[in-house]
């Protein structure tokens, strides 16, 4: 099973205590998204993970303590650092902070293990194509040496966005071109391989890979492990990443991004964090009489020969 521990919430930002706590004791409770008082319950011993993500805007609350975690587990990091300030980004460290942030997780937990997200990528009158050209230059100079790949995306348009952000544009198909062609000039120069997430268009022609930001064959390479062949189902339309479990529970993340798809409202996230319990095997509150447990089903992705070995066999 490949273990999500960011894609409802930032977990490594705002729940890292909690999240060391479940590797430790080797368990953790999940909520249904849908149907809250349905619980699934899955093991976290390393011979049930085949490997960890991990997708946050800020790496410094467990950067001590990473180690815990990378010495048992096949691992790998998104870190999103984007071109948007404290308006967009409000609880988002500044860009240099991020930056510092991932060089020293880089030289932990290795550049093969590292991808940068730069996303979404959305217009407005202060945020133009120029600034989006201008910021990924400088990013890239400085991060090229220290990540596996760069992955960026068009901002979805959807119903609550077009709320939270009245002064967003509309990137056109003519927008979308000139967008790939400059930030994949930029990343072709600093031998970054850069690829789209989510989304179908074709933009090889600037020397943009097509999306799958989470396969089976970036996660073996990442961690010299060989996986089966598998068809990648992905999450959404567009997407094409191996299926995962994640973890975490939406409208929880303190980010306070208005872009952001995984909370209908930022209080609705603050009110949620006051239930949060560091030593719970749930992220949000406890456990709750009427719920029903489940335990969810674990299957690995490995090669068996791969899952016969121990994670750090020099052969």
């Amino acid at each position: 099973m490949i273990l999500n521990t960011g894609a409802r919430t930032d977990t490594v930002q705002y729940f890292s205590d909690w999240l060391l706590k479940r590797f430790e004791e080797g368990f953790v409770y999940v909520r249904n998204p849908l149907f809250p008082n349905n619980v699934t319950r899955y093991e976290l011993s390393p011979d049930k993970i085949d490997a960890v993500l991990f997708c946050s805007k800020n790496y410094a609350p467990i950067l001590p303590r990473i180690r815990e975690i990378t010495d048992k587990y096949r691992t790998y990091f998104y870190y999103t650092v984007t071109a948007y300030g404290k308006d967009i980004e409000p609880g988002v460290p500044e860009t240099e902070e991020s930056i510092q942030t991932l060089i020293k997780l880089s030289s932990i937990v290795g550049r093969e293990r590292i991808a940068w997200r730069y996303d979404p990528v959305l217009l407005t009158d202060k945020y133009t194509m120029e600034i989006h050209f201008n910021t990924f230059e400088k990013m890239a100079k400085k991060l090229a040496p220290y990540i596996d790949r760069c992955i960026f995306s068009f901002v979805e348009v959807y119903k609550k966005l077009k709320t939270n952000m009245p002064e967003l544009r509309e990137i056109t198909d003519a927008d979308k071109e000139t967008l790939a062609k400059g930030l994949g000039e930029t990343a072709n120069r600093y031998g970054i391989h850069l690829q789209t997430c989510g989304t179908n268009g074709d933009y090889s022609k600037y020397g943009i890979h097509s999306s799958g930001c989470a396969t089976l064959d970036i996660l073996g390479k990442a961690n010299g492990c060989e996986f089966r062949e598998l068809k990648h189902k992905g999450m959404r339309q567009g997407c094409h990443c191996i299926e995962s479990r994640d973890i975490g529970e939406y409208d929880t993340c303190l980010n306070g991004c208005r872009y952001c798809y995984a909370n209908r409202s930022h209080k609705k996230a603050l009110e949620n964090y006051k239930y949060h319990d560091p030593s719970s095997p749930i992220i949000i509150g406890n456990l709750n009489d009427g719920d029903a447990i489940k335990v969810g089903s674990q299957k690995s992705f490995l090669k068996n020969e791969c899952v016969q070995r121990s994670l750090f066999d020099d052969d």
